[in-house]
């Protein structure tokens, strides 16, 4: 007997209320009650299963992820202090220490427990995540000074992830010019939080979705190649594949992330250029990504079928499966299509089988190809209140 899909209503019901319970009553407590710093403010997710503190030090990145998620349950699935009160916390922390006075301004990637500065990361992905968290608090709270940061934020993410020259980069462009599609989809979704939060205000010349719409152009015309089915990590400039371990490494986590960002957007737009876009990413990136022999989703495969370089490229991490959650649910939605309900409940099933710790809550991150635990952490300066929560947050809205 097959396993029931989105197609069933009673499912979809039964989707919901599992999804809704495991975030309110597991993830979210989890976090609460282990990870924010009482004396500092902010949060700690280093985290050892059960929830002790494994380390202090802080990722600032953290601060804005964990902040946007506070602060976007609270307005928008239930006006909780608790959650608002996080929310603060975490931006407050991320205020108060998260800039650089010596580097433009530029965000760090961690610091101690009291925030003092330990390290700065050449990406500007704590900048993307303070947008988010700013502007999200601007709508729970009514702040125009949160609102006003929410602006800055994403103005200095372009700046750093986009302008020559403003950050040294990882490989000498001289001798190898690359091109990344993490500050562009990343920009998508900043873009879109930024304008759900605040409406269509100009950053940099442009308005959020004026930015969505020359990311997507850019990641169709360079990193999309139909012909090979494939949504590449890493081209030259001109989108010309890279014939180096680098260049022909894959994320299929991160580029199925990548089309339900997409796919959003399509729907939000009436785009069908868009949605197509998205669901050939989807497919293509499925297919090269699902383990048909153990299940789930391999971190990283090679443009060719190659060995690849990093050593856990066929470990399971959470983050990819959570996206994959999101995206299969947004395609069937989009299509009524039998195979995106399958391929969803083949990603949640497997996600829901393997991940959770049944007796101290949350998810183990790290997972061996057959699917028992790497390291039984909960947490660490990658992984905290954010893939997981968003996940079950966003499947519930769209269940509803």
């Amino acid at each position: 007997m097959s396993s029931p899909t989105l197609a069933d209503p009673d499912h979809r019901a039964h989707l919901r209320e599992l999804y809704r319970r495991t975030l309110t009553d597991d993830i979210l407590p989890f976090w609460l009650r282990h990870g924010l710093d009482h004396e500092h403010g902010g949060i700690i997710t280093s985290l050892d299963r059960d929830g002790r503190i494994l380390d202090t030090d802080k990722s600032i990145w953290f601060q804005g992820r964990a902040g946007w998620m506070f602060a976007t349950l609270y307005h928008s699935l239930e006006p909780r202090q608790e959650w608002l009160d996080a929310a603060i916390s975490c931006v407050g922390f991320l205020d108060r220490h998260g800039y650089s006075v010596d580097d433009r301004g530029k965000m760090y990637f961690t610091t101690t427990r009291d925030g003092q500065p330990l390290r700065m990361r050449r990406y500007a992905f704590s900048e993307s995540f303070a947008a988010i968290a700013h502007a999200a608090l601007a709508r729970a709270t009514g702040s125009d000074a949160a609102a006003s940061a929410a602006e800055r934020d994403f103005a200095s993410y372009l700046h750093h992830a986009f302008e020559p020259g403003a950050v040294t980069p990882k490989v000498n462009p001289k001798t190898r010019p690359m091109l990344g599609i993490g500050p562009l989809m990343i920009g998508i979704a900043t873009a879109q939080e930024l304008r759900a939060n605040l409406g269509e205000t100009v950053v940099s010349g442009r308005t959020p979705t004026e930015w969505i719409e020359h990311f997507i152009s850019t990641i169709e015309q360079l990193f999309f190649k139909p012909n090979l089915a494939v949504l590449m990590e890493t081209v030259a400039p001109d989108g010309s594949l890279i014939d180096h371990f680098d260049g022909r490494t894959l994320n299929p986590g991160h580029a199925i992330e990548c089309a339900w960002f997409i796919l959003h957007e399509a729907d939000l737009r009436k785009n069908d250029g868009w949605k197509q876009l998205g669901l050939r990413i989807l497919d293509c990136m499925w297919e090269r990504g699902w383990d048909e022999e153990h299940g789930g989703l391999f971190y990283f495969r090679d443009l060719h079928g190659l060995p690849v370089q990093e050593y856990w490229h066929d470990m399971k991490f959470w983050w990819p499966h959570c996206e994959a959650i999101i995206a299969t649910m947004m395609a069937w939605q989009a299509t009524g299509d039998a195979k995106y309900a399958r391929w969803h409940q083949q990603v949640h099933d497997w996600s829901f089988a393997h991940f959770p710790d049944a007796e101290h809550g949350e998810w183990y991150g790290y997972l061996h190809r057959d699917g028992t635990p790497s390291v039984r952490l909960k947490g660490n300066l990658w992984k905290g209140p954010f893939h997981l929560p968003r996940m079950l947050w966003l499947c519930g809205e769209m269940l509803e």
